[in-house]
């Protein structure tokens, strides 16, 4: 089975395949560095086009409406390895579609956001990019389980050699203990996906591996208890969630901005989406026995995040760990497991997406002109780049939760769903907002505020303030607005409530 068959099949499938082929197609037009040697500039142009025009098909795709009497916008099903039950089984419901978007738009940022950092190997990088993007979309819109573990793993390749190839200083190490980390979880995947297919053939005589028909399966519960867990581990190694997140600061401060935006961003979405699509409704019962110690884990990554963060003398660091707090509330909503919590837990999903974004590229923007990340030689950084400081203020009062913004509706809803299941748990993330609120200031006054360094610093220019104010824009509107991302994935939500009613 070659990739080009593969490609070609897809490409046959309509505006879903287009929209999973073209980052594909698009990055085989610089699959080597010698385009970049020529013009370093024309393949972020090549990336850029190839990205605008995924999004072009995801907005035909969501223009159209859902198909008839169905809550799904696209569905592609082809015979792939029809013997072991294998097929080509894609499709984009409204959560699909929304990280999808989410996808697609982080993509365009990390590609703008890459400016002047990248130094050699432009078309390899951008290649990389693509197919990383690529293989994120196909896992948030695959429905065969070999085929999710399939584009699971084509998103790892390029998110290790984006670390081991353009990194900071410890990138090799970096990157082989995310490649580790996650080849690790990603095999521990497999191996509870086969589990099911060989439960599911013992009591029907099929062999498939397709999501729908192994949704309704009734395993055993000790053979359900340990794939549910199998899943479990591997999922949280991608959110990342505490105690799997060992790899995450490491990999996040050595990646270039792009990689940073693409890791955090959307990489961890594909975790947090395995345990909403996969874990608990394909085992409602077994998840009942995690129901708590995952909303004590999730609670505990929020507080255990935001204090690392604090403790913190890199910028990039600093971000990370906020990005392990914040993602923690996701965690906790998934398995509060009610309407608001749930809500709230996707919101977030994208809100934090957006915002660790905007935190990157700033970031970013800080170690290029000061020429170092620790937070100690950014004294000053608003007098001398007034706009650069501005934006960096909005951002952070946007991640630590100020109202008028997504990530503070996103948790606020996480926190009300999960007080209906325990005040004790929402005590404990709570605490978690003001040590947000407490690293963010502290990041503010250290890097910002003070005696201007000894550092001449220019300000961003008009395309990096351009793309600030464009994701700032974004951020407001889920704080002012958020009612169409509920309404959008509503009959998805409604589907996983009538299957698992509550936790």
């Amino acid at each position: 089975m070659t990739l080009l068959w593969l490609i070609t099949v897809l490409l046959a499938g309509g505006a879903l395949s287009w929209l999973l082929g073209s980052p594909l197609l698009g990055s085989l037009l610089f699959g080597s560095s010698l385009l970049g040697r020529a013009n370093t500039r024309l393949p972020r142009w090549i990336a850029l086009a190839t990205l605008l025009l995924a999004g072009g098909m995801l907005v035909e795709i969501w223009h159209g409406g859902p198909l008839p009497g169905r809550s799904w916008y696209a569905e592609v099903a082809l015979p792939w390895i029809p013997r072991f039950g294998i097929g080509l089984q894609l499709g984009l419901d409204g959560l699909s579609l929304l990280m999808v978007a989410l996808t697609v738009v982080l993509g365009i940022v990390a590609v703008l956001a890459s400016g002047d950092e990248i130094k050699h190997r432009h078309g390899f990088y951008h290649f990389n990019v693509l197919w990383m993007v690529a293989g994120v979309i196909g896992v948030f819109t695959a429905f065969d389980l070999f085929l999710f573990y399939f584009f699971w793993e084509v998103m790892l390749i390029p998110a290790y050699l984006l670390i081991a190839v353009w990194g900071a200083e410890q990138r090799q190490r970096a990157a082989m203990q995310f490649f580790v980390f996650t080849q690790s979880s990603g095999l521990l995947m497999l191996l509870s996906f086969l589990v099911l297919v060989y439960a599911h053939h013992a009591v029907t005589g099929v062999v498939t591996f397709n999501y729908f028909a192994l949704l309704g399966t009734q395993f055993a519960p000790a053979l359900a208890q340990w794939a549910m867990v199998g899943l479990v581990i591997a999922f949280l190694v991608k959110l990342p969630g505490v105690p799997f997140h060992t790899w995450l600061p490491d990999a996040y401060t050595q990646a270039p901005t792009g990689g940073s935006i693409l890791l955090a961003g959307i990489m961890s979405k594909t975790g947090a989406y395995g345990l909403l699509r996969f874990v608990v409704p394909m085992f409602p019962e077994a998840s009942r026995t995690l129901h708590w110690p995952m909303m004590l884990l999730g609670a505990l990554g929020v507080v255990y995040g935001g204090m690392l963060a604090f403790a913190q003398s890199d910028v990039k660091r600093l971000v990370a760990y906020s990005s392990l707090s914040h993602m923690g509330f996701v965690l906790l909503g998934i398995f509060a497991w009610n309407e608001l919590a749930l809500q709230g837990a996707v919101l977030q999903m994208v809100a934090h997406g957006v915002s660790i974004a905007a935190l990157f590229v700033i970031v970013g923007v800080l170690a290029q002109r000061v020429g170092s990340r620790e937070v100690s030689r950014m004294s000053g950084v608003w007098a001398a780049a007034p706009k650069l400081g501005a934006m960096g203020l909005i951002v952070l009062v946007a991640t630590l939760g100020m109202p008028g913004f997504g990530n503070f509706v996103a948790e606020f809803m996480v926190l009300l769903g999960t007080f209906k299941v325990s005040v004790a748990v929402v005590v404990v993330a709570g605490a978690g907002l003001v040590l947000a609120a407490l690293y963010a200031l502290s990041l503010m006054q250290r890097a910002f505020q003070g005696p201007p360094g000894n550092t001449v610093i220019a300000d961003i220019g008009v395309a990096q303030l351009t793309l600030l104010l464009s994701l700032i824009a974004a951020l407001v509107y889920l704080g002012v607005h958020p009612q169409p991302v509920f309404d959008l994935w509503a009959p998805t939500l409604s589907e996983l409530s009538a299957r698992v009613p509550g936790l």
